[in-house]
């Protein structure tokens, strides 16, 4: 069976008398391991998408399985505990708390889950071990680069280990080196099991994936 599972998915948006598809009749299936890149144009219907699988939202019209799980029949607290638990997000903006520190940046999942202090630090530490960034652990956001801050922001959607790592155009914010290195992070996560869609614009950021899904207009071509 599929990891991820869509049929038939649409997403309308309604303003006033006028309907905006973002979505249009999207079926899609994806195997636990894989790394799919999602690419099109702006104002294509990648992030709608993307929003729907990360269950940020729901769709209008058709079906979305999750570890063979129908997402549509989950309440609030079940939608939490699958983002929380079974779903890593990285953002374009980063999405860092500017009040915290890297290693309590990487923390913030983990207390949701209710991890023991001493574990839940233990686990963070690792986690920036793995990208390079333990001896940054007590740096603000502001005190680090883009490419650092994208690092930690890595670290923050594995520590807890999800299944899936969504990563909303990465390295959009970043120079070019910044943006190899963290392709690199995402592609070794890959490598150790996590399933990894990747949405971007950006042809050569997407040849690193294994399968390359073109979306336009709010449909798979």
């Amino acid at each position: 069976m599929p990891l991820i599972e869509i049929t038939n998915l649409s997403k309308i948006y309604k303003t006033g008398s006028i309907e905006v598809k973002a979505l249009d009749d999207v079926s899609l299936c994806i195997d636990k391991g894989e790394f799919v890149a999602i690419i099109g144009p702006s104002g294509s219907g990648k992030s709608t998408l993307m929003n729907i699988l990360g269950c940020l939202d729901g769709q209008t019209k058709g079906d979305y399985y999750l570890n063979q799980t129908k997402v549509s029949t989950l309440n609030d607290n079940q939608l939490a505990e699958i983002r929380n638990v079974e779903i890593g997000f990285i953002f374009q903006g980063f999405n860092l708390l500017h009040a915290f520190n890297a290693i309590e940046n990487v923390e913030l999942p983990l207390i949701y889950r209710g991890v023991p202090t001493q574990e839940r630090h233990r686990m963070s530490l690792k986690a920036l071990q793995l990208v390079g960034l333990e001896d940054r652990m007590l740096h603000k956001p502001s005190e680090l680069s883009g490419g650092q801050q994208q690092r930690v922001a890595i670290a923050r959607a594995f520590v807890g280990n999800p299944n899936v790592l969504l990563a909303d155009e990465p390295t959009g914010n970043l120079d070019s080196q910044s943006g190899k290195e963290v392709l690199r992070h995402i592609t070794d996560l890959n490598q150790s099991g996590v399933t990894v869609i990747l949405i971007t614009h950006d042809s050569n950021i997407a040849s690193k994936a294994n399968r390359i899904i073109r979306i336009e207009d709010g449909k798979i071509q």
